[in-house]
């Protein structure tokens, strides 16, 4: 099978749209499939060129500099498509790339995937004109988009519940991106105490995110100052960055607490392992994502977790189980750490449990569910040629596909 994605994000970039990208696609290529990446360049980054990626010019996001929107425009377009043999194309975009990726699909008669990896209404912050008017045209977008597919993928349940709700009537099916299980073998698990000098009778409370305001970071802050003073032995570790890193750091400083939150920046991949391995709780306060698979890969090395039950996180985490779910209320998101901190055997249990729940979620079964559906597509695609009828969008009652209207 030829397949080929089109994304408005991709490496050097980081994410969890890229991340979601890089795990399908590795796995994808290990079962013996072609992958054909059409994405942005990042003029600032110089990123190395790579068999199978296909770059757009592009220019610097104004609110975000270290993101660039490609220009969905090239003459040889057709003759890659034509040349590769694409079978079927996955939009991971409403936007841009998505949408060319989208119009190729039509022109080149190939079954049209759209992974709804992003609550886009809930990032509009970042645009720089009407915040209230912006989040109703995207979520038009999302829906019209979602519309003109083949297939919808959404990564958890809710979000399949979000799209009905917002009028996208095409199948919708179920597939979170999966935990390359393996990438987790043999990590450090003295990361921080070797590079932040942490002790070891200290804990360590691990975010690993974009800090922005849709991952609710401030909120993290102020649940972390109650937690410090019952439990002053604890650190916050913050992995990643994003436009309120300055703005938590001095807030940070003016709770007291420069001395015990570590913000480490942007980490090689490898180095994002071994935090994980070194923590010993992971805590998430977001409410906008669509799986939140950073909770996957921290269960990948036995971390219970903390987080508001919302989305995404509401199916990764199973209550009382491998870890807390909360209302987004400071005092429960709060008391949720500070039980785990406390309770030795409660912390065991869930530790235990989230190592064996996690391989539910592998990489290599997750792609496996996708291939499933872009073979069905195909199919499908094929024998409404055959035919020469219009295509039809099946709506199997297999890949745990939605059925309602």
């Amino acid at each position: 099978m030829k397949i080929g994605i089109f994304t408005d994000s991709f490496r050097p970039y980081t994410s969890g749209v890229v991340r979601s990208i890089e795990l399908f696609s590795r796995e994808y290529s290990k079962l013996g499939h072609e992958v054909y990446i059409f994405g942005p360049d990042y003029p600032m980054l110089h990123p190395p060129k790579e068999e199978g990626v296909f770059r757009f010019v592009s220019v610097p996001w104004p609110t975000m500099p270290d993101f660039s929107l490609p220009i969905p425009f090239s003459a040889q377009l057709g003759s890659t498509i034509r040349k590769t043999g694409l079978d079927i194309i996955h939009s991971h975009s409403p936007f841009l790339l998505g949408r060319l990726g989208a119009r190729a699909a039509r022109r080149y008669r190939l079954p049209l995937v759209f992974t709804f990896h992003t609550l886009y209404d809930q990032y509009v912050h970042y645009f720089p004109f009407a915040e209230k008017t912006s989040k109703h045209v995207v979520q038009s977008i999302a829906r019209n988009f979602s519309n003109r597919c083949n297939m919808v993928v959404a990564p958890s349940q809710l979000v399949v519940n979000y799209l009905r709700r917002i009028g996208v009537e095409s199948p919708v099916v179920n597939i979170p991106t999966g935990v390359d299980l393996e990438e987790f073998k043999g990590s450090s698990n003295t990361w921080f105490n070797d590079n932040y000098g942490v002790k070891p009778d200290e804990k360590v409370l691990l975010f690993v995110g974009r800090l922005g305001k849709e991952k609710n970071v401030t909120f993290l802050l102020k649940a972390f100052q109650t937690v410090h003073e019952q439990f002053p032995e604890t650190h916050l570790a913050m992995v990643g960055k994003g436009p309120q890193e300055e703005s938590l750091r001095k807030m940070a400083k003016q709770m007291g607490l420069q001395d015990r939150v570590i913000f480490t920046g942007m980490l090689p991949r490898q180095t994002i392992v071994h935090c994980y391995a070194s923590a010993d709780l992971f805590v998430f306060p977001s409410v906008t994502e669509t799986q939140g698979l950073v909770i996957g890969e921290a269960k990948a090395t036995g971390l219970p977790v903390v987080a508001i039950r919302a989305y995404g996180p509401a199916e990764m985490v199973y209550h009382n189980d491998d870890g807390i779910l909360t209302d987004p209320s400071l005092p429960a998101f709060t008391e949720a750490i500070i039980t785990l901190l406390r309770d030795r055997k409660l912390y065991e249990s869930m530790s235990k449990r989230a190592l064996e729940n996690v391989t539910q979620v592998s990489s290599r079964r997750c792609a496996e569910d996708m291939l499933q559906v872009y073979q069905d597509l195909i199919d499908d695609k094929a024998y409404a040629t055959r035919k020469k009828k219009p295509y039809r969008k099946k709506r199997s009652t297999n890949h745990n596909c939605d059925k309602q209207v």
